[in-house]
């Protein structure tokens, strides 16, 4: 039997001062994509926008739905509106926000595990590192570089070749 340990690295920020202007412009137009997600439901807001490779921005929210299943991540919405715009362009950095008044937001919000995965797949295609910046109802920011550092031993396509 062999045990194997896992490492997972973030860098954590106190506000947006030491970030730069292309980061800064993310989580602002991620939290102007967040005040109109549709969330009627768990009151729970989600907002997303990420930065190609050619500069170009595109943003997400969460939809919900009284069918809980058949509404959808503001992360998945950003990745595959700038995948069905510009298909084959990598994503540099992602920036995923999120507030709500029916509990405190103490740390960043994370992708769910959907999420996640759609992150890697992109992330495997592009064969680059996605930057993830990642914020909650405080100033705290979470940088991640790469998925690995939420999606340890994630499913890849390789995976299902002979």
């Amino acid at each position: 039997m062999t045990t194997h340990k896992l490492t997972l690295a973030y860098t954590e920020f106190d506000g947006t001062s030491q970030l730069d202007a292309d980061d800064i412009l993310l989580l602002q137009e991620a939290w102007k994509s967040c005040d109109s997600a549709y969330a009627p439901y768990s009151n729970f807001h989600v907002g997303a926008s990420l930065r190609l490779a050619n500069g170009l921005v595109f943003i997400g929210n969460n939809q919900e739905n009284a069918a809980y299943p058949s509404g959808i991540c503001a992360e998945r919405v950003a990745v595959f509106s700038a995948s069905a715009v510009q298909p084959g362009v990598a994503i540099q950095t992602i920036a995923v926000v999120a507030k709500t008044e029916v509990f405190n937001l103490a740390t960043p919000v994370t992708p769910c595990g959907a999420c996640r995965q759609v992150l890697a797949e992109y992330e495997m295609l592009a064969g680059k590192p996605i930057r993830i910046l990642l914020q909650g109802n405080s100033e705290k920011i979470w940088l991640l570089d790469g998925i690995s550092n939420l999606l340890p031993l994630m499913f890849q396509g390789a995976d299902l070749k002979k």
